[in-house]
């Protein structure tokens, strides 16, 4: 019903404006075709006595009409306003919503919408990507949503993702805030093209057999005059109490969790994304933000407090909890991802069990502790090893997602590549070991653009990646590395399918910190599938080095990042049958090769066997 909306009238064709603003003593429609006064009579839209609301139909107005709110506060002061509702916005920096339908487009991916697999012991590899600096045309122009499909869609493919993950769409005045200081919620941004347009991205992506998911933004939204802020002239959408509503370190504002009003905005919004654009899952930004009353003013004198003294914001927590209970309601197998960036417990819990009823969360403990590990120096390494060994504790507390994502490469923080300590070629082994370990580490994957080819200076956020780095040796075998980890993950059932059972890992040996060597077993349902991870963090190849396995039998190295195809340097391990020498508190061991930065997967021979035959491949 909000929003601008095609109808007929009488046998008249226009469009019915609705809009909430209860404070107002005046709203109007102001456009070209009154010069944007929108003050006279024939303009004024009409007050829902008891609601709230101000409607009315204004006929031989058509799609692709520019226009905005003429509002009139309470304090007499007027003012213009984008609709909140609107499903188009004029193309940045002008401001004004456009009237458009979203109804026309045909779309092709039923058989994916009614795929019936729930996410979880399924393999999940997130592309993570801002639409606007992946790809850009010669000229510097931004490619459309349309003619995005013929680029990123055979590249996913091609890399063997699983997800595409875009950051936020909605609309937003500023290019820099990357999407996440929006104005307008229900509007595809115009930057890239149509709504339409973006449709038919989604729904090529899906016959392709890719997931999508959008960045969403329910914590804050932008000041900008022509946006929420002091809608009707009063604080509507947000808090009225400052120190509730002002998120300092960003410049925004904070939505008002205790209107139920905006709660319905919220929910309406995400809701929409799914039904309209039919994407496969939201990542919830600045979820922490939303939890505390006191973000970003810990310890400080005059903090907000709740009823109970205490600095949870209990509007919010309810907001979460019936907005994850409503999107599952409707779509069951839905991607709920919290970035949430505390240790809150049961952020994936059940609301009934007391959570707050996200199905994933973004691990960012183990992103800290681990690009914290992979940042120090090799001699220093060894003093600093218990940052890959403690994310384990926790891996099974929630349901994770590991990600490398944007704000790990921007501001000075540096790209994953540059990361790396040592020698031009230790940086890629360290990269392709990064990515190794990430994979058969317990949890979904995500890594952001240019990782996947080493991308040496970190994100730009206004040019396009550095395509031209694929010149260079060194970054087609890292994107090469990249496709053949992703494609071994797709097919590794021990790597994804009990991610989140604590059957699916098992620690070799936590404790050679002088040798900064880590080794665990990662299983599937089926012991056929176990895979054993051996992973050296030294520049120096560890010879005849012994770890212990379960069973007596011959083990084969399946993976190694060392491979000369990837830029290594060639050293391999043939098939070996284990000794009956205890090791590691197991009966068999085996002695290996462990490269210099190497990663390998090693797995036994009967058990590659048996799963060709049982695929008709022998």
């Amino acid at each position: 019903m909000l929003g601008a909306h095609i109808a007929g009238l009488e046998g008249i064709s226009g469009v019915r404006f609705t809009v909430w603003a209860p404070n107002a003593a005046y709203v109007g429609l102001a456009g070209d075709h009154n010069g944007w006064d929108g003050m006279l009579n024939a303009d004024s839209l009409y007050r829902i006595p008891d609601s709230g609301f101000w409607s009315r139909f204004f006929p031989g107005i058509r799609p692709g009409t520019f226009y905005k709110y003429r509002i009139v506060g309470p304090g007499g002061e007027s003012f213009l306003k984008a609709d909140p509702y609107a499903f188009k916005a004029e193309l940045r920096p002008a401001t004004a919503s456009v009237v458009a339908a979203l109804d026309g487009y045909g779309w092709g991916d039923a058989a994916w919408r009614r795929r019936s697999k729930a996410p979880y012991a399924q393999p999940m590899n997130i592309y993570e990507m801002h639409f606007g600096t992946w790809r850009q045309k010669e000229d510097g122009e931004y490619y459309s949503y349309q003619e995005m499909s013929g680029q990123l869609i055979p590249y996913l493919l091609e890399l063997g993702y699983t997800h595409v993950e875009f950051m936020p769409l909605a609309e937003h005045p500023y290019d820099l805030s990357w999407g996440y200081q929006g104005t307008g919620y229900f509007a595809a941004t115009s930057r890239y093209g149509e709504p339409q347009e973006l449709m038919y991205l989604i729904d090529q992506l899906h016959q392709a057999g890719i997931g999508v998911l959008l960045d969403w933004v329910p914590a804050h939204f932008a000041k900008d005059a022509h946006g929420l802020r002091m809608f009707d002239g009063t604080p509507l959408y947000e808090y009225g109490d400052p120190l509730l509503a002002e998120k300092q370190g960003w410049g925004t504002l904070s939505f008002d969790f205790s209107k139920p009003e905006v709660i319905s905005f919220l929910i309406s919004n995400a809701l929409f994304w799914f039904d309209l654009y039919h994407i496969d899952g939201m990542r919830v930004d600045a979820v922490t933000s939303m939890l505390r009353m006191d973000f970003e003013r810990e310890g400080q004198p005059g903090s907000p407090l709740n009823i109970h003294g205490g600095h949870e914001n209990l509007e919010a927590i309810q907001f979460i909890q019936r907005l994850n209970k409503t999107i599952f309601e409707y779509y069951p197998k839905a991607l709920m991802m919290a970035e949430e960036s505390s240790a809150w417990p049961g952020v994936t819990a059940p609301v009934h069990e007391g959570g707050l009823g996200f199905n994933y969360k973004w691990n960012m403990g183990w992103m800290n502790d681990t690009l914290g590990y992979i940042e120090h120096d090799f001699g220093a390494r060894p003093f600093h090893h218990n940052l890959l060994t403690f994310p384990i504790c926790y891996a099974y507390a929630e349901n994770y997602t590991l990600p490398l994502s944007h704000d790990e490469v921007v501001h000075g923080k540096k790209s994953l590549l540059d990361k790396m300590p040592g020698s031009y070629e230790q940086k890629f082994a360290g990269l392709r070991q990064l990515l190794g370990y990430q994979m058969t580490h317990p949890g979904k994957k995500l890594l952001f653009m240019g990782g996947e080819f080493g991308q040496f200076i970190e994100w730009k956020d206004q040019e396009q990646l550095d395509w031209l780095l694929l010149n260079y040796e060194s970054h087609r075998q890292m994107l090469a590395y990249t496709a053949a980890l992703n494609k071994l993950y797709t097919v590794e059932k021990a790597l994804w399918e009990l991610d989140h059972e604590l059957d699916g890992y098992q620690w070799i040996d936590a404790d050679d910190s002088e040798q900064s060597v880590v080794s665990y077993i990662r299983r599937g349902k089926k012991p056929v599938d176990t895979l054993f991870v051996i992973i050296n963090f030294q520049p120096v190849a560890r010879r005849n080095y012994r770890i212990g396995v379960p069973r007596a039998g011959t083990y084969e190295e399946i993976f190694s990042s060392d491979t000369a195809l990837f830029g290594g340097s060639g050293q391999h391990n043939a098939p070996q049958k284990s000794s009956k020498l205890e090791w590691h508190k197991q009966l068999n061991s085996l002695e290996l090769t462990i490269p210099p930065l190497g990663f390998l997967l090693l797995k036994k021979v009967a058990a590659v066997r048996r799963k060709s035959i049982s695929k008709g491949e022998v």
